[in-house]
This record gives C-alpha cells, structure tokens and sequence, in this order.
C-alpha cells in the first residue's frame, strides 16, 4: 500500500510519500513515489502516485520518453500550456497504460489501477493542485478541498482535518503531515519509511527544499516521540466521563 499528501498551503505546495510497497509480507520493498519535472524559472511540477508499481512507473516512463521525443506533436508535461492541459496529459495517460495492461493481463482492471497527486505551477498561470483517478478524470483543490490523500488514508486524514490552516508555513505544514505519516505507519504495516518530500513556494519557478526522510530521522524520531506524549497528556488531561 502507500500514503501520499499533497498540501496547498498561502506560501506553496506542500508533497510527502512513502516508498513502501509489497506483494506480502515476505516480498517489501522500497520504490520512489514521486516525481518532478522542471523548467527552472517557467515551471515546477510534482506528481505523487499510489496504486499498481507497474502502472505507475509505465506513466512516469511514458511522460519522460514522450517529453523527450522531438517528434511529438501533442502537448507534454514540459510544453503544455497549462497545470489544467497538464492535469489532462496525466489522466490520459494513466487511463491508456490501465487499458493496455487489462487487455494483455487479467480480466479485471482494478488489478493495475492507479491514484495520483499532481501539483505545481506555470509561468503566467496559478499554483494548482489535482487528485487523478483511475478512470482519466480528476479534480481540483480549492478552499474547501485543500489537501488530497492517496493510498491508505484513513488513519492520517483526522490528524489534517484538524490541524490544517493555509497559513501554516513549511516547517509547520511538515510537522502537521509527518504527524499524519507516523499514525498511519503504527496503524498499517504496509506503509513506512523513508518518506520523500517537496516544498514549492508560490511563484518562484523553482524546485524547492526536497529531501529523504528515514525513520531513524532524529527530526522525525523528536516529532513521533513528541506526539504520543502529547496525547497521552492531553487524555490526562481531558475530564473524565
């Protein structure tokens, strides 16, 4: 399984994922789940995925080699006009990766579907965000809607609904989802660490702060031990039913 997190926030775009994946409990491995293009000074874009390894490295690979052709006509990740054609570049492709693997594979497509987070900024055009379905289509983050999840969800998400603000700078958004990372892993075996992640501030056109993050984090291990004491005293604290 997976978790990945994608925040707008009022400084910029805030993504983290685990690189755990597994086909049992024998058979775990570690894959990069995100990914980043550039054109330093016109555009940043960073896409998260959860789902299918094949499905989402046969994506990946295909917006690479298709960014990379010169004779390609239609729009790429590098090219396109816009976050939105971006956005439709992305679903398109996952949609005919998905297909081509049920016709040749088994009956059932949901064995190769595949979730995604996309995120970034072009020259001329606002800071986005989008979640990718399986099926091609995908939606926008807004006020109401401003952070997508993908992958095991559930234990994370009460801990953003929370704490989330748009104000929260990146240390603090950081610590908000890592916070969110270290629930689900103690919830769920097939997520874990290292945990990659991507800090873009709003119109700068440039990568920003990324890094890996391994569980033997000190930063990490002071966040984790600090919120099971927190919580524990603020239970303490709670009046009694």
């Amino acid at each position: 399984m997976t978790y990945c997190v994608g925040m707008m926030l009022n400084q910029g775009l805030v993504f983290m994922s685990d690189t755990r994946t597994n086909a049992g409990l024998d058979n775990i491995s570690t894959f990069k789940k995100m990914h980043i293009w550039e054109n330093p000074e016109e555009r940043v874009i960073t896409l998260l995925s959860a789902g299918n390894l094949a499905t989402t490295q046969s994506v990946v690979s295909l917006l690479e080699e298709r960014s990379k052709a010169p004779e390609c006509r239609n729009p790429t990740v590098l090219a396109a006009a816009s976050m939105f054609q971006v956005a439709q570049i992305i679903a398109s492709t996952l949609k005919e990766v998905i297909q081509q693997h049920s016709e040749v594979g088994q009956s059932s497509e949901k064995s190769f579907d595949a979730t995604m987070i996309l995120g970034g900024q072009i020259q001329g055009g606002p800071m986005r965000l989008f979640l990718i379905y399986p099926e091609g289509n995908f939606i926008e983050a807004g006020p109401d809607t401003p952070f997508f999840q993908i992958g095991e969800i559930k234990y994370g998400r009460p801990i953003l609904v929370r704490a989330y603000h748009p104000a929260l700078d990146f240390r603090a958004a950081l610590r908000l989802i890592l916070v969110s990372f270290d629930s689900t892993l103690r919830a769920n075996l097939t997520v874990g660490a290292p945990f990659d992640y991507h800090c873009y501030e709003i119109d700068t056109f440039i990568r920003g702060p990324c890094c890996r993050i391994e569980s033997d984090d000190p930063r990490f291990v002071a966040i984790s031990d600090g919120w099971s004491d927190a919580l524990k005293r603020a239970l303490e604290e709670l009046p009694d039913f």
